[in-house]
């Protein structure tokens, strides 16, 4: 049956919706150098807690489940002294500019942080006394319970953080002139260094266009599997915007390109960050639209899909078996309890889905951690009155 969500996967970041934050970016960073330059104890301090990285992974611990429930993963938060005497040992003095800013609260006053570890500090996630680790995003986000509502916030901090720190990775040089940047407003934006040149430079968001194509005369829906994936997944068309390009215009070429389908009226449905592509895009948006059909006859572009067919709601509804994607969640929970632990897991979470599964469906969808997924639930079971 259809999942319905507060929100997707990386979105409702908690850190971004707090109103009215006590400390702006650079209040916040002016504060956090005071406290690790010493010169903090004339005033009262906020707390702080940083979320280390290393190579695009945070660092995080594992609860073990009771009963029946699954392991919980939780964020590898570390307070600012712990962090500075790391450094320290380490022989990296540690820096402000070095970490990125995240959000405030008011509630508990604590401000948060974000910072980039590899190769910097050696030890911090080895140390198996203290069972924290850094996994990979992708794990993690397949082994969120989606029904938990701190977890999914959990994700989306996660999942902004490595965007940012991605982004400060792949603009360390002014695309103008080439001189180097440096980080401004707490890592929020940066600057060229080049007096003459100064130009300001922000976080980039690449909007993904992901359409369900809809036959609405047969009651059926078209969906493609890609080249080199599990030949059993099936999903959405999509692909990205063009200069000087609608989405709804994205959404019609997209498909005619993908598929040989010509599309009509498109009409929006959600949207979703992505922080799992490539490192070169560090954050995606995927904006998910319904596009329905004024052609029939499919011509698969290879270089694109593998194969793209129109499938019944009966074959949709079969292929959305919760029984698979809670198995794979339960998979990767006890993959990354395992590594918390200090056991090293090899096995690919591409594999998970097969191994794990039991009796499978012809073909399967992707998870509710996609915003294919929803897509896809929506209209198979928009005749129940799900949303």
């Amino acid at each position: 049956m259809s999942i319905n969500l507060q929100f997707h996967a990386f979105a409702g970041n908690p850190l971004d919706s707090i109103p009215g934050n006590p400390l702006s970016p650079s209040a916040a960073l002016e504060s956090l150098n005071a406290k690790i330059l010493g010169n903090g104890h004339s005033s009262p301090s906020p707390n702080f807690k940083v979320l280390p990285f290393r190579n695009g992974r945070p660092l995080v611990s594992s609860t073990s489940g009771s009963g029946e429930s699954l392991p919980i993963w939780h964020l590898g938060w570390v307070g600012l002294d712990d962090l500075k005497g790391i450094f320290e040992n380490s022989g990296a003095p540690l820096n402000g500019d070095s970490l990125v800013y995240l959000g405030s609260s008011a509630k508990d006053d604590t401000v948060y942080w974000a910072i980039d570890v590899s190769a910097k500090v050696p030890e911090l996630g080895t140390n198996e006394e203290m069972d924290l680790r850094f996994v990979e995003l992708r794990t993690l986000m397949v082994a969120t319970n989606w029904e938990d509502l701190k977890a999914m916030e959990n994700l989306a901090i996660a999942g902004n953080a490595k965007a940012l720190l991605e982004w400060h990775n792949n603009s360390q040089f002014c695309g103008h002139c080439g001189e180097k940047t440096v980080p401004k407003e707490a890592g929020r934006r940066k600057q060229c260094s080049n007096d003459s040149c100064k130009k300001r430079i922000y976080p980039r968001v690449d909007p993904v266009v992901i359409m369900l194509v809809i036959d609405r005369e047969n009651d059926r829906v078209l969906l493609g599997t890609r080249p080199k994936f599990n030949s059993r997944l099936w999903s959405c068309l999509s692909g990205f915007t063009e200069a000087g390009e609608s989405l709804e215009e994205a959404v019609r070429r997209e498909t005619w390109e993908e598929s040989g389908i010509e599309v009509g009226e498109v009409v929006y449905h959600s949207s979703q960050p992505w922080p799992v592509g490539p490192n070169s895009i560090p954050c995606q948006l995927m904006v998910g639209f319904f596009a329905y059909a004024k052609s029939r006859e499919i011509t698969v572009d290879k270089k694109e899909l593998e194969d793209a067919w129109w499938f019944s709601r009966e074959d949709v509804r079969e292929a959305l078996t919760l029984a698979e994607y809670k198995k794979a969640q339960k998979t990767a929970a006890s993959k990354v309890e395992q590594m918390c632990k200090g056991v090293e897991m090899s096995r690919s979470m591409a594999a998970d889905f097969n191994v794990e599964s039991g009796e499978l469906a012809p073909i399967f969808v992707p998870g509710p951690f996609a915003i294919a997924h929803h897509l896809i639930s929506s209209w198979a079971f928009s005749d129940q009155n799900v949303q």
